[in-house]
């Protein structure tokens, strides 16, 4: 077997058998998502990952073991684990509970979505770090500031040169008071991109998914997948209603415009392969002028 082999629908079906009796391969659907597992809808409740790799697995294992940790604690609905194991030897699954909701990319995050998104990011720096450390949640340094500027800079040039981005919009690359000092780690989802943000009908967070990226770091990570997400002047009032300072919420609002600026510019250049729209989408929002950027000129 390979890495590259995964299971068939009969297999998901039988995976889930002792969860969901009576479930057959007619009930089982692919759901388009990358990354390093791959999923299924399973009947009309329940979705089934399986990791494609060793490397997957682990990071699988260790989602399901953090969302246990995590479940009563962040205010916020996320899938519950009904079943797991391994579908093929060093290759894990998991078969989770169906969220309701759509994505955030599909529906708007009200002021209701906007204070459970700030609840969640208070929630998260509740949990203690040892506890995430001990299922091995990795920790990660705060980024690097000076080189992604630079980075950005440079692909500030290729985006604009094929018209995606206004030149007039560079004093917002740097944020007055990012480069204050990281407050102490805390548990990070380190992935909050619309994708991962479940939206009821009322603009409410009905889930957040995928916390397969999960790490215990610098907390503006989060806020700045929100910029990315729901838009820089929504993520500046979550963070604030959460009691992020100035600095904090700089520093998100300038990671989140470097970020989208060189990933539009890897896909322009044909290094990635992330669909235009969405990068373009999230560019807009992480680029909207804010109360913390500094004064127009002129």
């Amino acid at each position: 077997m390979t890495d590259e082999r995964l299971p068939e629908a009969a297999e998901v079906a039988h995976l889930a058998q002792d969860a969901v009796p009576g479930v057959t391969a007619a009930d089982v659907r692919p759901i388009d998502e990358g990354g390093d597992h791959a999923s299924w809808w399973v009947g009309p409740d329940r979705v089934a990952r399986c990791a494609r790799d060793r490397g997957g697995s682990e990071r699988l294992r260790r989602e399901v073991a953090l969302r246990e940790l995590i479940g009563d604690r962040i205010g916020v609905p996320v899938p519950v684990s009904v079943a797991s194991g391994e579908w093929a030897r060093g290759r894990a699954f998991t078969l989770d509970t169906r969220l309701g909701g759509i994505s955030a990319e599909l529906r708007p995050v009200t002021a209701v979505g906007e204070a459970d998104l700030a609840r969640l990011l208070v929630r998260l720096a509740e949990v203690p770090v040892e506890a995430a450390q001990a299922l091995e949640v990795p920790p990660e340094a705060p980024r690097n500031m000076a080189g992604l500027l630079r980075r950005a800079t440079e692909a500030a040039e290729t985006v604009a040169a094929r018209g995606e981005f206004e030149t007039s919009w560079l004093p917002r690359l740097r944020v007055p008071g990012a480069d204050s000092a990281t407050g102490p780690g805390t548990l990070v989802h380190n992935d909050l991109k619309g994708e991962h943000l479940l939206v009821a009908e009322d603009g409410g967070i009905s889930g957040v998914l995928d916390w397969t990226d999960a790490v215990t770091g610098d907390a503006a990570e989060d806020v700045a997948g929100l910029a990315i997400s729901v838009g820089a002047v929504a993520a500046v009032r979550i963070a604030a209603a959460a009691g992020f300072g100035t600095g904090a919420g700089a520093r998100a609002l300038q990671l989140a415009r470097c970020d989208t600026l060189t990933l539009l510019s890897d896909r322009l250049r044909g290094i990635d392969d992330s669909p235009l729209p969405l990068l373009r989408a999230q560019l807009r929002r992480a680029w909207e002028p804010t109360a913390l950027d500094a004064p127009e000129k002129g």
